[in-house]
């Protein structure tokens, strides 16, 4: 979709001062009408492009480190990311993509990715302040799903899998998934995944599906209490990662499980999540709102929902709580 735009956003990177229209038109064989369609474009995704009649257009964005079209270089996808939001520093990407998506026709906003290089309200499961400074991945997807409602938990289950293959891969680290939504290494969380639903009147009018990685992060700048809880990938890897191909494989791998499920193959991404599972076949705590369940989790049913046999024998399938590992 941007492709063309970010043809001119090269000649402006490359420019060491303003360049006026007419060297980019010379440059690029485009209209001035063109120039001006291209440099609108940049703005929407989040460059910040000064102009002006005398000194022509210059990108004031020296500090951007996760831009668009370095995600954009890598991107193979179709649909998923293929429009972007970018902010330096915003609140949270979830809580944007609900104000984007109540503003109205969602529908043209299927797929965007709302990227920030910094989160200060990051949230994570039941309201919880998720930490993301500088460094790390902080994105939220907007989709518009053909999915039954009872089956929208597996965009969660997608992502996961998506974010687990691609950390394998790229960075040959053995990352795990642990239900419902954290991406592990060893027993310490490198990533975690939010859902949220825009519903109507029982209506699901969109889903937001925010991905949090800790990437380029350093340890030292998390609170004491959670610091040996979690990790990084540059910890993990000694050297920073790229973090612009890594988001876009994601994109990739996550789009390849969302065609899946919108065409009900539903079970093989559920056979692809427990290959990945660190959370089968252990004993479990799981809280939830109303009550605790222990027991041996054995499976996950076709919606996402863990299955665990408590002590006596008896099944129980539970939707949504937090889980330990107790062994």
């Amino acid at each position: 979709m941007y492709k063309d735009a970010f043809k001119l956003l090269q000649v402006l990177k490359e420019a060491k001062k303003p360049v006026q229209c007419d060297e980019i038109t010379k440059r690029l064989s485009i209209s001035g009408s063109t120039v001006w369609k291209y440099i609108n474009e940049l703005r929407a995704i989040g460059y910040h492009i000064s102009s002006s009649d005398e000194a022509g257009y210059k990108l004031c964005d020296e500090d951007m480190t996760l831009p668009p079209d370095a995600i954009y270089h890598h991107l193979k996808t179709r649909v998923i990311g293929r429009k972007m939001r970018y902010f330096h520093q915003i609140p949270s990407t979830i809580w944007l993509g609900k104000t984007i998506a109540e503003q109205g026709g969602v529908s043209d906003l299927h797929g965007m990715v709302i990227i920030a290089e910094e989160q200060t309200g990051g949230v994570g499961r039941m309201g919880r302040v998720w930490v993301s400074p500088m460094g790390g991945i902080w994105i939220t997807i907007i989709l518009t799903p053909a999915i039954p409602l009872d089956h929208l938990f597996m965009l969660t289950i997608a992502g996961s899998v998506a974010v687990a293959k691609v950390l394998r891969k790229m960075l040959d680290i053995g990352a795990v998934i642990k239900w419902p939504n954290d991406i592990m290494i060893g027993d310490k969380k490198v990533a975690g995944l939010l859902l949220e639903l825009g519903a109507e009147d029982e209506k699901v009018n969109y889903c937001l599906l925010g991905i949090g990685i800790d990437a380029n992060v350093s340890l030292e700048g998390f609170h004491e209490d959670i610091k040996d809880n979690i990790t990084t990938l540059s910890e993990e890897v000694d050297h920073d990662v790229d973090r612009a191909a890594i988001l876009a494989a994601i994109l990739k791998e996550f789009e390849t499980r969302y065609d899946l499920m919108e065409n009900g193959e539903y079970d093989a991404v559920l056979r692809e999540w427990k290959s990945l599972s660190s959370t089968i076949g252990r004993r479990v705590r799981v809280d939830t709102l109303r009550k605790k369940y222990e027991g041996v989790a054995i499976d996950l049913d076709r919606n996402g929902g863990l299955i665990i046999r408590k002590d006596n024998g008896n099944v129980e399938k539970i939707i949504a709580g937090d889980l330990v590992h107790v062994n």
